[in-house]
């Protein structure tokens, strides 16, 4: 793996990056732009990611309309808003129904306009539109985009008679499809971006990851979900990479270790087919243009030494006396992947079985391994289990191709792409999700990743029109239908937000929570977790990184009702003993 250069990256006009949120997407597309412009390039950096933190990278206020970059020549930058574009298309969409059908019908499409896929194909509709005006190949010699559009959104939009489908054909409310609902006069438009997308000598799909082994999966998947659609021509850079140092700080060489140990195991698909670079570990935040210009070199310029101290932060043993005290129901702990929702799903478990509670630890995750993350259990008031998401997928297909009847080829392609829809996962899990949570009356049942407000709403506003409109599909079992109360009840459930100290897995923490508020459901607290700042590492590198983590320390506590943080640990927190030791820590 060598050090990103510009040279090595040959790059083409058109750069969509990708990656796993907190990869450090925006921080890199806004390298490659500044660095560009400096070669006297023309170019336009456009972020159309809801989290995007592009105007605090350039300290300066953005909008849809390409601004200056004051101290950099010939580089302008945008940032579309795909959440009010969702908003906005929405109310297109929505609003001519209002007074014709009844009021539970048009909530129910409101919901179903108000998911992932529909924020994700306003965010296509905005860039394709930037593709598409005139001006914009001949101002620009490079645009790049901070965020790709996933596999599944292309392909939903290159299916035909995705373009025939509207919202009033399709009345389950479960559907990814009803976002596509009314742009039959953008199809052209679509086809000549996706066709773009897959042109080697316009485009270059740019994965970012970190020396994690999470990442780089995400990272793999990515990419060979984008290749079998012809986007080829990819570079993957790993963010993050420690220098080799004489630290003996524990916390520095466990690190460096856990990295090495990541990159030892690179996915096979990244050695045989795509150029690997490297970006330096970035020990401060990466704010304004002279910091990004020195992020290349940032070994070469020494630190300021630093005399810190361990910040005093709420323990995670403060939040599990609270549940203690609560008694027995459900707790759900939630989040982006990787921020350990499964490890703190544990912990809490078993901290509640050693005070001698009967518990139910389970997961809807198909990334999560409990046994492996608890390793032993041989304490009797735990049980283990999963839902496996596979399973029930499978059961929910046969039941929705069962119901669908005779199709032609072109409407089964369509059905069979609507099903590999994010969406689906959930909402075919939700049904032993359900039975898990009704076994919480005389036990603890901790359930790692729950379905998000914006599927408890989905099908809590499809019973309504189901039951209006006597419809015989998509039938919903009263276990289903007393779910979202017991949910909302605060005194029967608690959810606990997991997140990290820095900026992309905060502010989607901060939309997670919004989504679950919509639903009626208060999030109980937030932890934050693998913190620098609540180390006691007296390593330069990692203490910047420490001093690095407090806005966003500051930002949760100010976000959440109430805050718990947990150190980063030296060790991999795994075992039943380790993971109780950490719960009272």
């Amino acid at each position: 793996m060598e050090p990103l250069t510009l040279e090595g990256l040959q790059l083409t006009r058109y750069l969509f990056l990708t990656g796993k949120g907190g990869v450090g997407k925006t921080s890199t597309a806004s390298l490659l732009a500044i660095e560009l412009a400096d070669l006297g390039k023309h170019v336009l950096l456009v972020s159309t990611d809801p989290a995007s933190n592009l105007q605090d990278v350039f300290k300066m206020e953005l909008t849809e309309e390409p601004a200056a970059v004051p101290g950099v020549e010939h580089l302008f930058v945008a940032n579309f808003d795909p959440e009010q574009a969702a908003a906005d298309y929405k109310e297109a969409v929505v609003g001519p129904y209002r007074g014709i059908l009844p009021d539970t019908a048009v909530r129910s499409m409101e919901e179903q306009l108000s998911g992932a896929c529909t924020v994700e194909i306003a965010a296509f509709d905005q860039f394709t539109g930037l593709l598409a005006a005139p001006d914009a190949k001949q101002t620009y010699d490079h645009i790049i985009f901070d965020t790709a559009p996933t596999g599944h959104t292309l392909r939903l939009l290159s299916l035909p008679n995705a373009w025939n489908v509207y919202l009033d054909e399709n009345t389950t409310g479960t559907s990814c499809l009803g976002p596509l609902a009314g742009l039959t006069e953008k199809k052209s438009q679509y086809k000549e971006a996706t066709e773009l997308l897959a042109d080697p000598a316009e485009t270059t799909l740019i994965l970012v990851a970190r020396a994690e082994s999470s990442t780089l999966t995400e990272a793999a998947h990515a990419y060979q979900e984008l290749r079998t659609l012809g986007i080829q021509n990819a570079r993957l850079i790993v963010n993050g990479i420690l220098p080799v140092t004489t630290s003996h700080d524990t916390y520095y060489q466990a690190f460096w270790h856990r990295q090495q140990a990541a990159l030892a195991t690179l996915p096979d698909v990244f050695l045989r087919e795509v150029p690997l670079f490297s970006l330096p570990y970035a020990p401060t935040s990466l704010i304004g243009v002279d910091q990004l210009r020195n992020w290349l070199t940032v070994t070469e310029h020494p630190l300021e030494s630093m005399k810190r101290e361990q910040i005093d932060v709420p323990t995670l043993s403060r939040l599990i006396d609270q549940l203690d005290a609560a008694g027995p129901g459900v707790i759900m702990t939630m989040g982006k992947g990787g921020v350990g929702k499964t490890t703190m799903a544990s912990m809490i478990a078993i901290a509640l079985t050693e005070r001698g509670h009967d518990v139910v630890l389970t997961t809807t995750d198909p990334a999560a391994h409990l046994e492996l993350t608890i390793e032993t259990n041989a304490n009797r008031h735990l049980e283990i289990s999963r839902i496996d998401p596979k399973v029930e997928i499978d059961r929910y297909t046969d039941q929705v191709y069962a119901a669908a009847g005779e199709l032609t080829d072109e409407a089964h392609a369509l059905l069979a792409e609507d099903l590999k829809s994010p969406c689906t996962e959930e909402i075919a899990v939700f049904r032993a999700f359900a039975d898990t949570v009704a076994r919480a009356n005389d036990r603890y049942v901790v359930i790692d990743t729950a379905p998000t407000g914006h599927t408890l709403l989905l099908l809590d506003a499809t019973e309504s029109y189901h039951q209006e409109m006597e419809r015989a599909t998509g039938d919903v079992p009263k276990a289903v239908k007393t779910l979202l109360p017991q949910l909302r009840d605060a005194n029967r459930t608690h959810v606990i937000i997991t997140t990290l100290a820095e900026a992309t897995p905060v502010f989607e923490a901060g939309r997670l929570q919004e989504d679950l508020r919509r639903a009626g459901i208060e999030p109980m607290a937030w932890i934050v977790n693998q913190s620098f700042a609540a180390t006691a590492t007296h390593d330069l590198i990692l203490g910047h990184k420490a001093e690095a983590e407090r806005p966003w320390l500051e930002e949760v506590d100010r976000l959440s009702q109430q805050m718990a943080v947990v150190a980063w640990q030296p060790e991999p927190v795994s075992g039943y003993h380790h993971l109780l030791a950490l719960s009272k820590g």
